[in-house]
């Protein structure tokens, strides 16, 4: 059974997914200090080693080992060598200094053997640190669109592939965790806009076929404000005659028509973007919560930036 938007909070494990340059990263960062703020221990990691994550908290560079950014916030970034150590110095008791080399030249040549190795390891590694309550909610900055599905469905792809043995025990409380909806859930992040909507709607169905995961909920980021309503639009209009355009000119700085095209522009893409939520909200599953988020007019993203996400998220979802 899905939980509702109001739920998301109270899960321990968010994985945020969506398409490239749709902000995925601005709404993880957001979400965890939304969660932080409201009195919860949480960890957000991200996946990619290469992200910027640490740049919307103005933060040092993330790595394996967890850092605070501020009181019951910590972030991290994935990294599968150091999460092989792990596993083998809690699972297997097996101490390790340094780094691994060969053996972890070794991992590279069994994951591209077989797939679903190093998606164990990220997946592994987290949820482990829910099981072992050490946050109260972990959320992953995670794979894009492209690459989410295989990364979910790896413990469970696993678990059904090898049926005895450490392998199928580690991978069973995995799937029990990935497939319980009061635990975890995915969101998916979308911008009203054709391609984002698109890949939002078939990796929903993905999610849904080929993940134990839930869909917990889709956030369209980047909505425009309604600036001018029908009436502004008949008014437009008439500015349009000459004798309008003459008098305006007198008002304003630069050519008249710059700042009706201006206004005509913003309706347009207000009104264009509307249709893509509207596609959204009629072709998704109707137990599927949508959840929106306004575009911010700013050329930079920081502390400032993921603060107003975060009221934004935290107003959609009541709190």
């Amino acid at each position: 059974m899905t939980a509702g938007p109001a739920d998301l909070l109270d899960r321990r494990l968010l994985f945020v997914t969506g398409k490239g340059g749709v902000g995925k990263t601005s709404i993880a960062a957001a979400l965890g200090l939304l969660a932080a703020n409201r009195g919860l221990r949480t960890l957000v990691c991200e996946v990619d080693a290469k992200g910027n994550l640490a740049d919307f908290f103005e933060a040092s560079p993330n790595r394996f080992s967890p850092q605070e950014l501020s009181p019951g916030l910590f972030a991290m970034a994935m990294n599968t060598e150091e999460s092989l150590k792990e596993y083998l110095r809690l699972q297997l008791r097996v101490p390790l200094l340094g780094r691994i080399g060969p053996f972890a030249r070794s991992l590279d040549f069994v994951a591209n053997a077989a797939p679903g190795v190093k998606e164990i390891l990220t997946v592994g590694k987290l949820c482990y640190e829910v099981r072992e309550r050490t946050y109260d909610l972990v959320v992953v900055d995670a794979s894009a669109t492209g690459h989410i599905v295989g990364q979910l469905a790896a413990p469970q792809a696993i678990n059904e592939l090898v049926k005895v043995g450490r392998v199928q025990d580690q991978t069973r409380w995995m799937v029990e965790l990935l497939e319980d909806p009061a635990v975890t859930g995915t969101l998916i992040v979308a911008t009203p806009e054709e391609m984002p909507v698109t890949e939002t709607l078939e990796l929903a169905s993905r999610i849904r076929a080929e993940t134990p995961v839930d869909l917990a909920g889709v956030i369209v980021n980047k909505v425009l404000p309604e600036l001018f309503g029908r009436g502004e639009e008949e008014i437009f209009d008439r500015l349009r005659a000459p004798d309008r355009v003459a008098e305006l000119a007198t008002a304003v700085t630069g050519p008249a028509g710059v700042v009706l095209d201006a206004a005509e522009l913003a309706v347009t893409l207000r009104r264009t973007r509307a249709g893509h939520i509207t596609r959204l909200r009629t072709e998704l599953p109707g137990d599927v919560p949508l959840l929106y988020v306004p575009f911010l007019f700013t050329r930079t993203h920081g502390v400032r930036a993921t603060r107003n996400v975060a009221d934004a998220l935290g107003a959609e979802l009541g709190y």
